[in-house]
């Protein structure tokens, strides 16, 4: 073409998390058997959802009003109910005006990013989610800018780094957090949270706080949102869903809870011209929006979450100590969402380590994507090729630590059982073969 129309961010656009599937798919063809344990999605590993919340969406199916477009900001009913429940928290006080409805979260970063001002950066965690560090990056045109979750913390940030990369980089605008952490499974408390707003405040920036594992949480102190900590100062925005919660992952329905959005005129431009660009596209799907006051308020719910909590909080633990004592990796019990990190520790791995792949075509189909792969998409083709497990390796996640992130999902506990017992085995395999 006469002139170039490609995006100058469009190299940054990678989603290991679905483009390691594609590898995959071509080692079943080959005969192998998979085990998808690479992207978050509780339906998929089996968990059934709730027959009172199928007979909810089933009942709003058959009206007509879910069939039609909703507001452009969100189905009203809905903003107003979720609203209240913010507001019932006793922290930041919103109205409906203050949420803006998405399909899905994925769409409401590509928002927050694509009309955000080029120069103006958002300063996220390391490890990071894909889908985030690559908005950023991609709308900057440069490398995502991180501070780093260090294992040897419990993947807790360091709050120095943070404001010291802050005072000294005047292009940073905001402050991105993940609560509970994907892929780490750490979650942040009341005293650390109200650090970062401070760090806020001081040097006048905004605070995003990606909340989809919000009520995933089975830390000692239960669910912490953005809303309880932030204050009337501080412009901020906490991103929900119901993907992980319901679950619903296919319903792509999320939503933005924005505070102190008047305290700013920047911000509150900024916000409008979110609501603006919604505008274009008319609504966000109807039904899920639809069905979120009906699901809450439902009797059963609470309670749907405590079980599911529980049943996190035992795999996270089961899942943990199988890595107890194994040299060479580092694994921190995860207290919220439903991934596990292991870290390899710092010059462990190396190019001439390998697994025995006894299928052969397999072998030899991943071998030309070794020649150029980091150390731990080595173990992760390694791995995916001699047993069939499909994990995600963490330089995947925007990060210079090796490591892989592997799902609490499984629901058959023999196949959970042997999963986990497979990955210690050929962590200690691989690194022997050295």
């Amino acid at each position: 073409m006469r002139r170039n129309i490609v995006h100058s961010g469009a190299d940054a656009l990678i989603y290991e998390i679905r483009q390691i599937v594609a590898v995959a798919k071509k080692l079943e063809l080959l005969g192998l058997r998979i085990t998808y344990e690479n992207i978050g999605d509780p339906i998929l590993k089996g968990e059934s959802v709730p027959d009172w919340m199928k007979e909810i969406v089933s009942g709003l199916v058959m009206k007509d009003k879910s069939w039609a477009y909703t507001a452009t900001q969100g189905h009203e009913p809905t903003r107003k109910f979720l609203a209240q429940k913010v507001n019932e928290r006793g922290g930041a006080q919103i109205t409906a005006d203050d949420l803006f409805f998405f399909n899905g979260l994925g769409d409401a970063v590509a928002k927050i990013f694509g009309f955000m001002r080029k120069e103006a950066r958002v300063l996220g965690p390391s490890p990071a989610y894909s889908t985030i560090s690559s908005a950023e990056a991609a709308h900057s045109g440069y490398e995502h800018l991180t501070y780093n979750l260090l294992p040897e913390h419990n993947w807790m940030p360091d709050l120095e780094e943070i404001e010291n990369k802050v005072r000294y980089n005047d292009s940073i605008a905001g402050i991105l957090l993940i609560n509970p952490d994907n892929p780490t499974g750490a979650v942040y408390d009341k005293t650390l949270m109200k650090k970062i707003v401070s760090i806020c405040e001081k040097y006048d920036l905004m605070l995003i706080c990606d909340e989809t594992y919000a009520h995933v949480n089975y830390s000692d102190h239960g669910p912490l949102h953005l809303s309880e900590v932030i204050g009337d100062k501080v412009p901020g925005m906490a991103l929900r869903s119901i993907s992980k919660e319901f679950p619903w992952p296919g319903g792509r329905c999320g939503w933005l809870e924005v505070f102190n959005k008047d305290k700013d005129p920047v911000f509150s431009r900024y916000i409008k011209s979110l609501l603006d660009a919604k505008m274009l596209e008319v609504c966000s799907t109807t039904l899920p929006q639809m069905a979120i006051p009906e699901v809450y308020s439902h009797p059963d719910f609470i309670p749907h979450l405590k079980r599911r909590n529980e049943k996190f909080k035992k795999r996270a633990h089961a899942a943990t100590e199988y890595f107890a004592g194994l040299k060479g990796v580092k694994v921190v019990e995860p207290k919220g969402a439903f991934y596990l990190t292991v870290a390899f520790d710092e010059d462990v791995l190396n190019s001439s380590m390998k697994l025995n792949v006894e299928n052969k075509k397999a072998d030899e189909f991943i071998q030309p994507l070794l020649a150029s792969a980091a150390n731990d998409r080595r173990f992760v083709y390694y791995l995916l090729a001699s047993t069939g497990i499909c994990v995600v390796p963490l330089s995947a996640f925007c990060t210079l630590k090796d490591g892989f992130r592997v799902t609490l999902l499984e629901e058959d506990e023999t196949k959970f059982d042997w999963i986990y017992k497979t990955l210690r085995d050929k962590i200690g395999e691989y690194i022997a073969s050295a």
